[in-house]
Parts: C-alpha cells; sequence; structure tokens
C-alpha cells in the first residue's frame, strides 16, 4: 500500500506541476475589447450558419446578425436537413434582409461530420467571399461591436483565425453543476484564453463564434480538410496553426452569449464528444490531457474524504490534494466571468468533477457518436 501510495504521489505532483505551470503562463491574456462600429470597410465579412432543426432558437440569432453593420456582406444559413420549421423561418428573414441566403447542403456522406460538410458547402457557395468569414451557430447570440471588435483584435494581433470564448447562459441545477466541471477541465488542458496559439497542442478554438481569414482557409483545404473530425473547429485551428498561420483564442467584453444545451442530460450526452479534442493531429497526446483532469481536478476531493477518512490527515498526499482543492476553486472563482447568472449550484461543480473526467476518457476512446440522430465516426487517420 504504501508504493501506491508513493506512485499516486508522484503522479499528482507531477502532473499538478503541468498544469499550475499552464495556468501561470496563460493568466495574463488579451481580451477583445469593444470597438467602434463606424468609419468601417464595408463588406469585409461573410456569415456561414449551419443549422438542423433550430427552429426554437434560430431567432434571436437570426435577429442579432440583423443588426450588424456594413461589414457584414452576407449571412449565408446552410440547411443540414431540417424537419421543423428552420427553413421557413429563414426565408422569412431572407424577405426582410438582403444579405440573408438559405443554402441546402444536400445529403450528408455517411460517416462525415455534418456540420463541416454545411459550412464547406457555404464556403464554395460564398464563391470569391469577403476577406473575412465568420461562422456562428445558431444558438449564439451577439452585440452589433462583436464583429468590428474582432475584426480590430485580429489586425491587432495578426491573426488568420480568432474564435471567442463565449459567455455562456445556464440553467437549472443539473447544468450549473456540470457544465463548469467540463469547462474546468478545457482550461485544465489548455490553459486561459486569450493568447495566440505557437504550438499545434496549445491551439484552441469555438466554432461557436470563429473569424477565419478567406484566402487562409482557402489555402488549407476549407472545412472539407476537417469533415473526419468530431472537433472540426479545433482540428481546423489545429491545422492552420500547423501550416504557419497565426491563430487565436480570446473572450470578449461581454459581446456574446450562448446557451448550449437545454439541460444537463442533452449537455452530459453531447460535449465530451468535442470537448475532448481528439484528432488525427493529437495523436496519442489527449490521453494525457485527459490524465491531467483526472489526477488534477476529478481526483483531488476523493482522496481528500479518504484521507481524513482513514486518520490520514498528516499525510503529504493529503496535503498535496488539499493544495490541488483549493487551486480547483481559485480556478472556479476565475471561470464565474464565463457565465452569466449561474445557479448557485455552480460553485459545488468540483463535486462532478470525477464523472466528468470520465466522460471525457469514454469519448475519446469512443470512435463512433450521435449527434441528432445521426452517427458520426472519428476519421481512421484520428
Amino acid at each position: 500500500m504504501r508504493w501506491l501510495l508513493r506512485v499516486m504521489l508522484l503522479i499528482q505532483a507531477l502532473l499538478g506541476a503541468r498544469v499550475l505551470a499552464r495556468l501561470v503562463r496563460t493568466a495574463s491574456g488579451d481580451r477583445i475589447t469593444t470597438a467602434e462600429t463606424s468609419g468601417l470597410e464595408p463588406g469585409r465579412v461573410t456569415v456561414l450558419l449551419p443549422v438542423l432543426n433550430e427552429a426554437a432558437r434560430i431567432r434571436p440569432c437570426l435577429d442579432s446578425l440583423a443588426r450588424t453593420g456594413g461589414d457584414v456582406a452576407r449571412i449565408i444559413v446552410i440547411d443540414g436537413g431540417s424537419w421543423d420549421a428552420t427553413v421557413a423561418i429563414v426565408r422569412v428573414f431572407a424577405e426582410l434582409d438582403r444579405r440573408v441566403e438559405l443554402v441546402e447542403a444536400g445529403d450528408i456522406p455517411a460517416g462525415e461530420n455534418g456540420k463541416a460538410h454545411q459550412l464547406e458547402t457555404g464556403f464554395r457557395r460564398a464563391g470569391q467571399p469577403s476577406d473575412w468569414l465568420l461562422t456562428i451557430d445558431a444558438d449564439v447570440r451577439i452585440e452589433p461591436a462583436l464583429i468590428p471588435s474582432m475584426l480590430r483584435f485580429a489586425a491587432t494581433h495578426r491573426l488568420d483565425m480568432l474564435s471567442v470564448a463565449t459567455r455562456q447562459q445556464i440553467s437549472g441545477t443539473g447544468s450549473a453543476l456540470l457544465h463548469p466541471a467540463f469547462l474546468t477541465s478545457l482550461v485544465y488542458r489548455m490553459g486561459i484564453p486569450g493568447h495566440t496559439a505557437t504550438r499545434v497542442s496549445e491551439t484552441q478554438a469555438n466554432g461557436q463564434c470563429c473569424l477565419i481569414d478567406a484566402a487562409a482557409l482557402r489555402a488549407v483545404g476549407g472545412f472539407g480538410a476537417v469533415v473526419d473530425s468530431l472537433c472540426e473547429d479545433v482540428t481546423l485551428a489545429r491545422l492552420m496553426t500547423e501550416r504557419g498561420y497565426r491563430v487565436g483564442f480570446a473572450e470578449d467584453d461581454g459581446l456574446s452569449r450562448v446557451e448550449m444545451y437545454a439541460d444537463w442530460r442533452e449537455l452530459w450526452r453531447n460535449w465530451p464528444r468535442s470537448l475532448v479534442l481528439r484528432d488525427r493531429l493529437t495523436q496519442r497526446s489527449w490521453l494525457l490531457g485527459v490524465a491531467d483532469v483526472l489526477a488534477v481536478q476529478a481526483l483531488p476531493l476523493p482522496m481528500m474524504v479518504i484521507g481524513l477518512a482513514s486518520g490520514s490527515r498528516g499525510h503529504p498526499l493529503v496535503h498535496l490534494n488539499l493544495g490541488l482543492l483549493l487551486a480547483r476553486i481559485g480556478v472556479l472563482a476565475g471561470t464565474r466571468r464565463a457565465f452569466l447568472d449561474p445557479p448557485r449550484s455552480y460553485w459545488l461543480s468540483p463535486l462532478v468533477d470525477v464523472p466528468a473526467a470520465l466522460a471525457l476518457l469514454s469519448a475519446g476512446i469512443r470512435r463512433r457518436h450521435e449527434w441528432r440522430g445521426r452517427t458520426v465516426t472519428r476519421g481512421g487517420r484520428s
């Protein structure tokens, strides 16, 4: 038993040092600050909005896009075969705003990522698009100043791809427990937003709201290059980093918000498949990231309970896990700004760190995943 405790102490200490170094290194990031919406070059951005059965939430998204200025030339909505009222809603908006276009993506090839296929369809439809493309999801709502603010940030930092860490809107006790646990796992593995990636392993992205240089996207093969990925946004960002393009990921000044899932069950079923960040560019390094989460985020609380219950409160392993648990609470306080008025159960999210970590491990191992009635298979190169 003693040698097992020593091994556990060594593993947690090494991985804890890794995570702590990552958090310290990324602590002083830049934010996307609000820019003026007037005096911009017209038509610089083409918006790509992939949809599938989004009737319950697409109106606020299109409303927010309708308020954008002249820097947005086109709003191309790519439907993946909706059987609800999504298409009818888009057509109404198209009558009111000439920038809105509806495109049918056609049949999604078996096993491919439907969203990547839709985005590639929209990219091809755009022909010779604006200088920049903005991909956005139907559950995102943006302020008019967001796009000019992103353009200024990208120009200042000489970025070819910039995605936003959108403010999360959650409701219900279950979601307020689970969502922060999953989000913390991302912070532990990737660090705090606000930096330009220099290595593939450090590259973050959020396809919910992502600005991409059109020429750079074309050079790497467009969205068609990532149809085999379950996390097409991250894989595209990694591919661009690998090719020498500059990729950034940053928070904004409250210019965007999103309600990703209706409840904790939908969150539990769907987010881990992309959140694990496994693709063909990570090889087996995703396992080390999950190990960070298991050892540094998930284990401290149960290890503390076991240590105290066994009367071993003076053991170095108990002291180490107390420190890791305090660090977890500090990160929880830091990620509070990523949420819009979360329920009080937000502060109890460390209680579900173990199942959240196991969900990531399970999602990384599985190749076949279900999403809105479709089976998506991780590509053979993954």
